[in-house]
């Protein structure tokens, strides 16, 4: 009997001897997995710095700057009372909201509308393999590349109403009798501005969608064909199901970019003539660095925030529930 518990004693002994060095061994792999997320954490503070500094501070400062009396002499003072909601009550109220409001709905409906149905049909153009494709590609980069601020420049020239080119060539074709005021007029300002402004933003649609374009396999437009899915056949029921998450991006950035446009007005019109052209970006801008309150100015800033966040998420929750169905 004694044997056969010394027998048992030495089994259980050799048993955790053997238990335990695996139990080690997942200690160190767990330790050294510990130092290795503490490592990954250490590369990320730089750029985790960097946002909080230039991204985090600007939004939070504007936020609060919304509900105090912020204005030049508070550089001074230091002082900045705070107000509460009045801010957002005086710019709300105020006789150019309502009209600002609507042209910042119209221009980036319109802007977004023309940007994406334009590069949307580029895109599908050079999905094709033609001579000079990728030169072509190339050079619709260029109104991107341009500085915004030299391209309203240029189709301010273009557009003015007794020198610009677009009234000399419209004239000698006998297209129109009076000279239109592209900029000066009530009625074609906001035209002309959304105009300038779908011009500029194609490109990024281009790229973007034709990047999107690229990722679909060949093997399902040979397939289709087979069916007898060609031509617009073949886009809707094979390229959109697929471009869709591509999609979703560009609009979504399209339209939170588009919404705070400011140097495409302001190099065109300034907001005129008649705030024809006013809008929520740059009724902010006028109000903080023309008439220097910049409370007021920070609470336009919170609106054209909030409006995006929910746009962004409605649009998101929408196509999330379309691709479920």
């Amino acid at each position: 009997m004694a044997d056969v518990l010394r027998r048992a004693v030495r089994a259980a002994d050799s048993a955790g001897a053997g238990a335990g060095a695996p139990a080690g061994r997942r200690i160190g792999r767990l330790g050294r997995g510990g130092r290795r997320h503490q490592s990954h954490l250490l590369f990320l503070l730089p750029a985790l710095a960097y946002m909080v500094a230039f991204f985090g501070y600007p939004v939070v400062k504007n936020v609060v700057m919304g509900f105090q009396h912020y204005t030049t002499a508070t550089f001074y003072t230091g002082q900045a009372p705070w107000v509460g909601f009045a801010n957002y009550k005086a710019v709300v109220s105020s006789s150019v909201f309502d009209k600002a409001l609507l042209n910042t709905v119209l221009f980036t409906a319109g802007s977004i509308a023309g940007q994406f149905l334009t590069g949307l049909a580029i895109a599908v153009f050079f999905r094709r393999r033609f001579p000079l494709n990728g030169v072509l590609r190339s050079l619709l980069l260029l109104p991107w590349l341009v500085p915004l601020i030299v391209s309203s420049a240029v189709w301010r020239w273009i557009l003015d109403q007794d020198n610009g080119v677009l009234n000399r060539f419209l004239g000698d074709l006998h297209l129109v009798q009076d000279r239109p005021g592209w900029l000066t007029s009530t009625s074609l300002a906001l035209i002309a501005v959304i105009g300038v402004n779908i011009w500029i933003g194609i490109p990024f649609n281009v790229a973007i969608l034709y990047g999107g374009l690229q990722d679909i396999p060949e093997e399902l437009y040979e397939a289709a064909a087979l069916d007898g899915a060609t031509g617009w056949r073949a886009f809707r029921y094979v390229t959109w199901p697929l471009l869709r998450p591509v999609v979703s991006v560009v609009l979504v950035l399209g339209v939170v970019y588009t919404v705070k446009v400011l140097d495409v007005i302001l190099g065109l019109t300034g907001g005129g003539p008649a705030n024809a052209t006013q809008t929520i970006a740059s009724q902010s801008y006028q109000l903080s660095f023309q008439q220097f309150d910049f409370g007021q100015g920070a609470a336009l800033g919170n609106v054209l925030i909030v409006i995006s966040l929910v746009f962004a998420v409605l649009y998101l929750r929408a196509n999330r529930r379309a691709v479920e169905q």
